[in-house]
C-alpha cells in the first residue's frame, strides 16, 4: 500500500534507544510502502506503543508528523483507528484491561484477546476508511489470544484488505508460528542504563521512591522504565508489613504462615498476588540462593494460573516453604 510521504525529520525523536525498530519503520514510511501487518516484538515498557503511535502518525501525515493526528491519535479518536487490549469478561460485558481496576472488575483469572474482539477487527478493516487510505488496528498482547481468537486472527492476516495491523507481543513465541510468518517483525531491546535515566527523567514518577523501595524492582524492571514504574506502583499498593511478613516466614510458627495466606488472598487480587511472588522470588533469591525455594513458588505460581483456589494454594506452599526455610530441622528440609 502506498502512503503519503514527506521530509524525513526524526518522527520517533522521542523513542529513546531502539534503533533497529526506528531504523524500520522510518525506512518503511520514507519508502512509502507497508506491510500489511507488523509484529512489535519485545519486552513490556520499552516503548512498543510509542514507536506504534507514531508510526500511525507517519501514515496518516508523513514523515514530517502532525500535531493534531497525533493529538487524535494519542486520545484514540480518529475514525479509521482501532486500538484492542486484552479484556476481562463480567456479567457478560467485555471490559477492557486499562478499564478493570477503575470499574472495580474481579482480576483473579487473566484477560483474554477474545473472538469476539477479532471478529470486530475483521468488520472494521472491512469498512470503507474516513480519512486514511487504510483501516488502522492496533493489538496489544496479542499472546493472550485464546485459540479461537488467533485462528481468527490468522484468517484475517491471510486478508488484510487496504489496512495494516499493528500487533504488540512481549512473547512471540507464543503465537501461531503461522501468524509470525504473515508479519514484518520489528524488535524492541530493554534499555541500558543512561537510556532508562533518561527516560524516568523526562517521565517522572509522579510519587518518588521512598527509602523503603526494595533493591529487587530495578532488578525485576530489566531495562524497562515502564515496568519500573508498574513495580513501584504495585510495590506501593500492597498493605503495610504484607512484604515484611513473607520475608520473615519461618518454620517455628505454621499459624502465621496460614493467617498470611488468608490476609494475603483477602487483600490482592490476581495479578497483585502473581506480582508479589515475582517479587518474593527474587528476594529468596538473592537473599538465600536456593533453586529449590525457587521450584516450589513456580509450582505456587502455575496452580494460581490455573484457578486453584487460591488460598488453599498459598497455605500449602507456605507451610512447605516455611519448612525449607534456613533454621527448619534437618529431619523436615
Amino acid at each position: 500500500m502506498v502512503w503519503a510521504g514527506g521530509p524525513v525529520p526524526d518522527l520517533f525523536a522521542d523513542l529513546v534507544g531502539q534503533r533497529q525498530a526506528r531504523t524500520l519503520l522510518s525506512a518503511a514510511l520514507e519508502r512509502e510502502r507497508l506491510a500489511p501487518a507488523y509484529l512489535f516484538a519485545g519486552p513490556e515498557g520499552v516503548g512498543r506503543r510509542l514507536a506504534a503511535l507514531r508510526f500511525l502518525e507517519g501514515m496518516l501525515a508523513g514523515l514530517e508528523g502532525s500535531p493534531l493526528q497525533r493529538r487524535r491519535l494519542a486520545e484514540g479518536n480518529h475514525p479509521d483507528l482501532l486500538w484492542v487490549e486484552p479484556t476481562y469478561l463480567d456479567k457478560g460485558e467485555l471490559i477492557p484491561q486499562s478499564q478493570a481496576e477503575e470499574r472495580g472488575v474481579s482480576r483473579r483469572s487473566p484477560p483474554q484477546l477474545r473472538l469476539d474482539q477479532i471478529r470486530e477487527v475483521s468488520r472494521f478493516l472491512a469498512r470503507r476508511p474516513v480519512e486514511a487510505p487504510g483501516c488502522l488496528v492496533v493489538l496489544e498482547q496479542v499472546e493472550l489470544m485464546a485459540e479461537a481468537a488467533a485462528n481468527a486472527l490468522l484468517k484475517t492476516l491471510e486478508e488484510p484488505g487496504d489496512g495494516v495491523l499493528l500487533l504488540i507481543s512481549a512473547a512471540p513465541e507464543q503465537l501461531l508460528s503461522t501468524i509470525r510468518s504473515r508479519c514484518q517483525l520489528v524488535p524492541f531491546t530493554r534499555l541500558q542504563p543512561g537510556e532508562l535515566a533518561g527516560v524516568l527523567a523526562r517521565c517522572p514518577d509522579p510519587e518518588p521512591a521512598g527509602a523503603a523501595e526494595p533493591a529487587e524492582l530495578l532488578e525485576l524492571a530489566a531495562g524497562s522504565p515502564g515496568a519500573l514504574l508498574r513495580h513501584r506502583q504495585a510495590w506501593r499498593a500492597l498493605p503495610e508489613g504484607l512484604a515484611g511478613r513473607l520475608q520473615a516466614l519461618a518454620p517455628a510458627d505454621p499459624l502465621a504462615a496460614l493467617a498470611l495466606a488468608r490476609d494475603l488472598t483477602d487483600a490482592l487480587d490476581g495479578e497483585q498476588q502473581l506480582w508479589l511472588l515475582s517479587w518474593w522470588q527474587l528476594w529468596l533469591w538473592r537473599r538465600h540462593g536456593r533453586a529449590d525455594l525457587l521450584r516450589r513458588l513456580e509450582q505456587l505460581r502455575s496452580q494460581l494460573r490455573a484457578y486453584v483456589q487460591p488460598r488453599l494454594a498459598w497455605e500449602v506452599a507456605l507451610l512447605e516453604l516455611a519448612r525449607l526455610m534456613p533454621g527448619a530441622p534437618a529431619s523436615v528440609a
